[in-house]
């Protein structure tokens, strides 16, 4: 299958690391692989089980809590408004403009006395207006905090920023993400490597299950379009095997209480391996965003089109398997709005884009990518 979501970072030389490490448990929680990650990141990076829970740390560390509220953009996944909830600030809904980014002059209606920061997410890769929103949060105090779980590559422009290593992220770990706080915030900084320090070792299982995930799409996703690949994937998913990208509680603002744990040395092995390959994996998909017809770098490349679901169904026909990042203005599909605190209607925009969007893979030859708009085009 070519395809948008499943594990698409995922190589051979990843899947016979996955293979290694999983036959040695005594590296699993510490080892080199840890101090390699962070000096790719300059030193500079704290590690965490995801990027939800990395972001949480940032709110925390800023003192960012009840009677505080935080601005984020609709069209969006439910883990961003869950870390500000958990943190105890309110998630205030901003809509997005044509880049599927935070709209910069809907920002400043929302900001009131109570309003801290602004979540700033750079969808699908390409950059928000960073320039203007600089200018908001100045005019008001207030903190930027960039989202780069689609992003990672691009430079940090605000006072934090927090990453994802998730299955289908610009690289990959199965799970992990990293928080980074500018230097000059030194008291937020001691705040976030102490909140790092007094978390628990995430359990063994957890970690099996993660390094399992790469070793088990490499057989899902060749025999996906035959019965055999789905009936594999939804056997070790019934087993409990392989783990979902957003736990059932999440959708109701619940707060995993395994998410919150360290990053283990087991993944940051996968994740170093990634790391190295994260120029080549750029300019395969600038080459193939490209060729769709945009210059820039995208994770995945969006299209807005009458029958998403039709479309999607008939490419899955034909060996394409479309992606659906985001089908439902706060993703996934069964996300409690009312939990979550958005209120339907207040961000027109972003429903739109929800109810039309489909996502073409970029982590694809160019020969694939034909191919892709072929089924596209019937």
């Amino acid at each position: 299958m070519i395809s948008a979501s499943l594990s698409p970072n995922t190589e051979p030389d990843d899947v016979w690391l996955a293979i290694q490490t999983l036959f040695s448990p005594w590296k699993w929680q510490n080892g080199e692989a840890l101090l390699r990650v962070r000096q790719w990141f300059g030193g500079e990076i704290t590690l965490f089980s995801s990027g939800r829970v990395s972001l949480f740390a940032i709110l925390k560390s800023f003192e960012i809590g009840t009677g505080d509220e935080v601005i984020i953009q609709a069209f969006t996944c439910v883990a961003v408004p869950n870390s500000v909830l958990w943190s105890g600030a309110t998630p205030v809904y901003v809509d997005i403009d044509d880049t599927c980014n935070i709209d910069p002059q809907n920002v400043e209606k929302k900001i009131t006395n109570k309003t801290k920061a602004i979540i700033i997410q750079h969808t699908f890769g390409i950059p928000a207006d960073l320039v203007e929103l600089a200018k908001i949060a100045k005019k008001h105090g207030l903190l930027i905090i960039e989202d780069f779980a689609h992003s990672l590559g691009l430079h940090i422009s605000g006072d934090a920023a927090f990453f994802s290593f998730g299955r289908d992220k610009v690289i990959s770990s199965v799970w992990g993400g990293g928080a980074v706080i500018n230097s000059k915030y030194q008291m937020a900084n001691d705040k976030l490597n102490k909140y790092e320090k007094g978390l628990p070792h995430p359990n063994n299982f957890w970690i099996f299950q993660q390094l399992l995930h790469p070793i088990a799409f490499s057989m899902i996703s060749l025999l996906y379009d035959v019965i055999i690949g789905k009936i594999l994937l939804v056997i070790l998913q019934k087993l409990h095997l392989l783990s979902f990208p957003v736990y059932p509680e999440e959708k109701h603002a619940g707060k995993p209480r395994e998410l919150f744990a360290t990053f283990p040395n087991a993944l940051a092995v996968l994740l170093f391996n990634q790391l190295r390959k994260l120029d080549r994996f750029a300019r395969q998909r600038r080459e193939v965003s490209r060729y769709y017809g945009k210059e820039d770098n995208y994770l995945r490349f969006p299209m807005l089109v009458d029958n998403p679901d039709g479309i999607i169904q008939k490419a899955k026909q034909h060996g394409v398997l479309l992606g659906n990042w985001y089908h439902n203005v706060i993703d996934p599909a069964g996300v409690n709005l009312a939990a979550i605190g958005y209120k339907p209607g207040s961000c027109p925009n972003a429903e739109k884009a929800a109810a039309h969007i489909i996502n073409l893979p970029t982590r694809i030859p160019i020969a694939q990518a034909t191919y892709v708009l072929q089924q596209i085009k019937r």
